[in-house]
Formats: structure tokens, C-alpha cells, sequence
């Protein structure tokens, strides 16, 4: 029989199931799940297969649980900024691009990702720069003008 994972008593199984139940993040919702699964004596392995979870990935969210207690639950997604720190423009870059697409492209036509990405590239000094960067930088000076 396998061991059965230890959760340290950070909560009551019922404040686990009752934070499963009540939270609106799908994300986090699933790792209290985990959880409450765990705290009712299944294995790690168990309830990670019961919710469509890797073993590895449900294992971290229990050790996690147990060093850190319900914060480690917390979907960090959504409190990440904006920018990313491995941002390819600066603000002054990015506004620059804003002014850009506010003017057609030098084909005459109509701004793409990969249009974005060969202006970006250029500006920065890069040989190339992904097509899926160049749109998630048109999408988001576009959205701030």
C-alpha cells in the first residue's frame, strides 16, 4: 500500500474543501482540490490521476502547501506585471512603436505580428524577432493608445 502524503495543519479540512469549493480561479481551485483530496487520506499520486494532474506538479503543490502553507496555493499569474522582465523594448521603444502603428506599414497595408516583429527587430538590433512577439506588442500598444 503506498504511504499517503502529510499536510501540515496549516488549515482545517474543512477550510480546505471550503477554499476548493469558494474560490473563483480555476488554477487555484484545482490545487485546493489537491489538496482537500490529500488531506481526506488519498495519495498524491491518486488524486493527481483523479484530476488530470502530473504526479511531479501535484507532489510540488503539496510541498509547496507544507513549507509555505495557503499562500503557496495562490495563482501567481495574476499578480505578475504587465512587462516582463525580459521585455525586448523599453517604454521609450514601445512608445515609438505606438506612433508607428498609428500609420500604415511601409507596404501601404495593414499592421501584423510579423510586420511588428521585423520593426522591432530593426529597432533593437536583432536579426529576427518571433512573429508571436511582434503580435503581443502590436496587441498591446494598440490597446494603450
Amino acid at each position: 500500500m503506498p504511504k499517503k502524503a502529510y499536510l501540515k495543519s496549516h488549515l482545517s479540512e474543512l477550510e480546505i474543501k471550503t477554499r476548493y469549493l469558494q474560490t473563483r480561479d480555476r488554477v487555484e481551485s484545482r490545487r485546493w482540490h489537491l489538496l482537500w483530496l490529500v488531506s481526506q487520506k488519498w495519495t498524491i499520486k491518486e488524486a493527481a490521476k483523479a484530476l488530470g494532474f502530473n504526479y511531479d506538479y501535484a507532489k510540488d503543490i503539496v510541498k509547496n502547501y507544507n513549507q509555505q502553507g495557503p499562500n503557496a496555493i495562490l495563482n501567481r499569474r495574476k499578480t505578475r506585471k504587465f512587462y516582463p522582465s525580459h521585455a525586448l523594448l523599453t517604454l521609450e521603444q514601445q512608445e515609438q512603436l505606438r506612433i508607428a502603428l498609428k500609420n500604415p506599414p511601409r507596404d501601404q497595408e495593414t499592421w501584423t505580428g510579423p510586420k511588428v516583429a521585423e520593426w522591432i527587430a530593426k529597432t533593437i538590433g536583432r536579426d529576427r524577432v518571433s512573429p508571436q512577439r511582434g503580435w503581443e506588442y502590436m496587441k498591446r500598444c494598440s490597446s494603450n493608445s
